[in-house]
């Protein structure tokens, strides 16, 4: 709810600059592993989801900040396979994105396009998750309460982060986003529960 509301006014620009065509190839495989992904969230130990974002995260930065990249040809069926990777993790945990971000920076793709194609997919993406939520019966009061406290923070992050995009170089762009994801991982261990929650 928050990723859509808040990424609204980003996504005509994103839409103008994204490949479409691999954007809806991904959402193909995204509509099979969302639904997958919040079955298990309704079924699966709250602490267990949690490690497993660290088991993603991790090893996905590590992959990223080593320099490896899916050399291989990107065809429909490998996309949506991706797509649907990310969807089972967007759908348990909100985490689509390291697999998203891993098969898109594995070439010398510009950080416009790759950055289009992440608004313009995570838009639909999350129409996707929010129907299947709801089937799911897991947008309740209480959560929908947590995202009216927390969408206006959001919001203001990535308001900052939209009007910042271009300052740096591609280089410092990746780095930046590197930090942010091992920040993330971080934050999410359950080891640090006693300090953080």
């Amino acid at each position: 709810m928050i990723d859509f509301i808040a990424a609204a006014p980003l996504i005509p620009n994103g839409w103008r600059h994204a490949d479409r065509r691999a954007v809806g190839i991904m959402l193909l495989g995204t509509m099979i592993g969302v639904p997958i992904g919040t079955w298990a969230l309704t079924q699966i130990d709250a602490l267990t989801v949690r490690w497993m974002i660290v088991a993603l995260i991790v090893p996905m930065l590590g992959l990223l900040m080593s320099g490896w990249r899916y050399r291989g040809t990107p065809t429909a069926a490998i996309t949506a396979m991706v797509g649907a990777i990310a969807g089972f993790f967007n759908g348990v945990a909100q985490v689509g994105g390291p697999p998203i971000v891993l098969y898109w920076l594995r070439d010398a793709t510009a950080a416009r396009v790759v950055r289009a194609n992440i608004i313009v997919f995570f838009a639909a993406s999350s129409v996707l998750t929010t129907i299947s939520y709801l089937i799911g019966g897991v947008l309740t009061t209480a959560v929908i309460g947590l995202a009216i406290l927390t969408g206006p923070a959001f919001g203001v992050g990535l308001w900052l982060g939209s009007h910042m995009f271009g300052l740096a170089s591609e280089e410092t762009f990746r780095r930046i986003c590197y930090a942010l994801i091992a920040l993330a991982a971080l934050i999410s261990l359950p080891l640090f529960d006693g300090w953080l929650r």
